[in-house]
């Protein structure tokens, strides 16, 4: 008969051998952005009960890149007057393909916050890729060049250009929201925030939040500052309307409030496909 004392000492070993090596692999994986590993799984139920991040713990995550668009032309305006804010249809293509065949993978601003927040995981090489503005071009031209790699984008809609010309619809933003895009707010009519005072907050953030809702069916839970400007008194006012995360530009994030100063950056006319790679590696650290 075989020594039944031996055989315990021997389960407990291997045992402690397997409790070893997963915390060694789990210490490797701390610094760097998870991988997700359950792609489609919701998980926000799972989130409801952890413990949200501290705006310390928020700021030491890896920053995701996020692009910012707003013109996109079949031909280069002078300089002056495109201000940096355009690229050609030729240049929005390369970089839509850059992106692809670099092995980068869209996310939303519901798999940012998850992830800032509770420490969620994010797919491969992740990206944000926006746009500002409700141009229709968005619509017409971002939309489908996007999807032929699977992206999906984020659309900061300014509600008082809806339905003029050359500007997006109602029933394209109603498209674009169903189609698996994300539809955000970017005020009503493109005030700075810090200038914003009495009835301002209720025109720029609560009617704008509120029609875009009527028009998505969906919560409105995502703010870009206009010109990328934003104030330490305009945040409270953005939290209690219900938005859960604003965006600046490239700037640098509050140390108490990095989730209504995530970072941005504006895609530039002179920069190649594999430059604006480039430069999205060393922003975003």
């Amino acid at each position: 008969m075989k020594n039944p004392f031996r055989f315990f000492l021997m389960a407990l070993a291997a045992q402690a051998l397997f409790s070893c090596s997963s915390s060694t692999t789990q210490s490797s994986q701390k610094d760097s952005i998870s991988v997700n590993t359950t792609a489609g799984r919701d998980t926000s139920q799972v989130n409801k009960e952890k413990q949200p991040a501290s705006a310390q713990e928020i700021l030491s995550r890896k920053q995701v890149p996020i692009l910012c668009y707003h013109r996109i032309r079949e031909i280069q305006m002078p300089s002056k007057s495109s201000m940096g804010y355009e690229v050609t249809l030729a240049q929005f293509k390369a970089q839509m393909k850059v992106l692809a065949d670099s092995g980068y993978h869209s996310i939303t601003p519901n798999q940012y916050y998850d992830y800032l927040v509770y420490g969620s995981a994010l797919p491969e090489k992740p990206v944000m890729i926006t746009y500002d503005d409700t141009r229709e071009e968005h619509y017409t031209i971002a939309k489908p060049e996007m999807e032929k790699y699977g992206f999906k984008g984020v659309f900061y809609i300014m509600t008082i250009s809806i339905n003029r010309p050359n500007y997006m619809s109602k029933e394209q933003i109603k498209q674009l929201s169903d189609d698996g895009h994300i539809v955000a707010s970017h005020s009503w009519d493109h005030k700075r925030v810090d200038r914003l005072q009495g009835n301002d907050w209720m025109e720029q953030f609560d009617k704008p939040k509120k029609q875009l809702e009527e028009i998505t069916g969906k919560p409105i839970e995502y703010f870009a500052y206009p010109f990328g400007i934003w104030s330490q008194d305009a945040i409270p006012e953005i939290k209690k309307r219900g938005y859960k995360m604003s965006y600046i530009l490239s700037t640098k994030r509050d140390s108490l409030e990095p989730l209504h100063t995530a970072r941005r950056m504006i895609v530039s006319p002179e920069w190649t496909p594999q430059g604006m790679v480039r430069v999205m590696k060393s922003t975003f650290r």
